[in-house]
């Protein structure tokens, strides 16, 4: 399959059902890192959860929905980005992120992020892309402000974790915008 190199020493291609035994042991290393900042539906425990995992994202990518794609650095995965929401008719998606601890600060999410944008906007023709992060979680902020995207609010208590409650920032960033961006 096709793997797009971001960099000498990192690749990004899709994450797919036969990367269920990376994905799981890539779990293994990220869990507690990305758990308080991602879906609970994503971070399995064990192999058949990666697989159902990866199944689901198969599944919604051949209906032209969602879509996800590993970040390997050196051969091994360690993170990834995603559409989490992709929808052509309405021209809006949603990308999400992770990543576990020893691949932070390389800037690898945000050049992941820029080709995920680039194609919606330039090949797809999409109007609008969507970041939702809980509102504490200044890495993912950080990554939205690197991607030109404004914020447009706060979802007051919206995120739920371990029995809590967390505010949401909602990001967003237009086509045209995207296209006129200082790089």
């Amino acid at each position: 399959m096709f793997a797009l190199p971001l960099r000498d020493d990192v690749r990004l291609c899709p994450l797919e059902p036969w990367h269920a035994e990376e994905f799981a042991a890539h779990l293994d290393r990220a869990r507690a890192h990305i758990r308080p900042w991602v879906g609970a539906a994503f971070v399995t425990d064990d192999l058949d959860g990666a697989r159902a995992t990866l199944r689901r994202y198969a599944e919604r990518q051949a209906a032209d929905g969602a879509r996800l794609y590993g970040i390997w650095r050196d051969g091994t995965l360690v993170g990834g980005v995603m559409f989490v929401s992709f929808d052509a008719a309405s021209g809006a998606c949603e990308i999400g992120c992770w990543l576990e601890p020893a691949a932070e600060g390389h800037g690898l999410i945000t050049q992941a992020c820029e080709t995920l944008l680039d194609w919606a906007f330039t090949v797809r023709g999409l109007h609008r892309a969507e970041w939702v992060c809980r509102a504490d979680n200044e890495r993912s902020a950080a990554v939205a402000k690197r991607l030109g995207m404004t914020l447009e609010g706060v979802r007051r208590a919206s995120w739920p974790y371990e029995g809590e409650r967390y505010d949401a920032q909602q990001w967003a960033v237009l086509a045209p915008e995207w296209r006129t961006r200082s790089v």
